[in-house]
């Protein structure tokens, strides 16, 4: 299933968030919030294509709001608001030229959605493929 292959891949680049600490330059950062706004966008179009594959036809508007609403009630993720969360911090992104954002991104992503985007792979390969 190629979206999941991509996920994974998106994944195992976003550990490398851990090899930088801060003061971050201006590139390094960028490259960060990079990071994960790529491992958010596989992640949930990844979801997608599982729930359309399983029958859950909500999933068929594209929103990522939806999706993720619905792989909750699926139980395909497990914290609802950790997800939406990561949702409005990847909406963030667009002010990510902002430091202060950028970095509250990045330290987001590396204290909770790097794990989060790890359970969900967990979840996928023990349920849902």
């Amino acid at each position: 299933m190629k979206k999941y292959e991509n996920f994974c891949a998106a994944l195992v680049n976003m550990k490398e968030i851990y090899n930088y600490h801060p003061p971050y330059d201006n590139v390094v950062l960028t490259g960060l919030v990079g990071l994960y706004e790529i491992c958010f966008e596989q992640s949930w179009k990844m979801m997608k294509e599982i729930l359309e594959n399983h029958g859950y036809n909500e999933s068929v508007t594209g929103s990522p709001k939806i999706i993720l609403k619905t792989a909750y009630r699926a139980n395909m993720i497990k914290d609802e608001d950790l997800w939406l969360n990561a949702l409005q911090e990847r909406n963030n992104i667009t002010y990510s030229y902002n430091q202060r954002i950028a970095l509250d991104i990045v330290s987001k992503a590396k204290d909770n959605f790097y794990e989060m985007f790890c359970e969900l792979k967990k979840e996928v390969e023990a349920n849902w493929l």
